[in-house]
């Protein structure tokens, strides 16, 4: 959730709540010209419960933004018309028209609230205007996650009948495992009893070479006896 300081820092936060005029009524009644439509600056001061130079200083500071929510100030024939049309006909006493009126919207209080820094009444607001949002995101992540349920239970009864299906063929391919099993067991037994055989082979020959090392010494021995017996008949 965005913090007041946020809300008191950014203006694109406080666009995004501009449409949530109802909190005003629900922190304090907002009263209006006969029009229900306008207030004047000492209205709006009467709201927030400040002096009217305070609402002053936030429309000097953020002139461009109030404007786009409303604020305007009427001069001439607009304000001797809107005297006639509203003012005149309002049973609390009001002075003649001065120089300039400047009349604001709900709108335009809503987003002084979301500015006033000095104001328990505007602090009110802000703190009504986040917790309602954090409340609205509650209430969503509660509606998706009912969603998201109420999906998955849709979904039991296609998951049972596919696990239904698989049984089948899983106990299908579990027989074809065990088979592989088996073979693969003869087949090690196979081996083993080869890589046996292959040993014995090989001491076999290791016996035989002994025997032909042993065979090919006795003749070679054989041969210098045969040899010396001639060197002795020629003298």
């Amino acid at each position: 959730m965005p913090s007041e300081v946020a809300l008191l820092e950014s203006r694109a936060m406080r666009d995004e709540h501009q449409g949530r005029v109802e909190v005003l009524d629900k922190v304090k009644a907002l009263v209006t010209l006969p029009d229900g439509i306008h207030l004047r600056t000492e209205d709006v001061a009467r709201y927030f419960e400040i002096h009217r130079d305070a609402v002053h200083s936030v429309v000097k500071r953020h002139r461009d933004e109030l404007q786009a929510n409303g604020l305007i100030t009427l001069k001439g024939s607009e304000l001797q018309r809107f005297h006639m049309a509203v003012l005149a006909t309002w049973d609390e006493s009001y002075p003649q028209a001065g120089a300039h009126l400047r009349l604001y919207t709900r709108r335009t209080v809503l987003n002084i609230a979301m500015l006033l820094r000095d104001s328990d009444i505007a602090r009110c607001v802000r703190t009504y205007l986040l917790d309602a949002e954090e409340e609205g995101g509650r209430r969503q992540g509660y509606a998706s996650l009912d969603r998201r349920v109420t999906k998955v239970e849709a979904n039991l009864d296609t998951v049972g009948h596919a696990l239904q299906e698989l049984g089948p063929v899983i106990n299908g391919i579990s027989v074809r495992l065990d088979r592989l099993d088996r073979r693969l067991d003869a087949t090690n037994q196979v081996v083993g009893a080869m890589s046996n055989r292959l040993c014995d082979l090989s001491d076999d020959m290791r016996r035989m070479e002994r025997r032909m090392d042993s065979r090919m010494d006795d003749v070679a021995h054989q041969l210098r006896e045969l040899q010396r017996g001639q060197r002795r008949k020629r003298r």
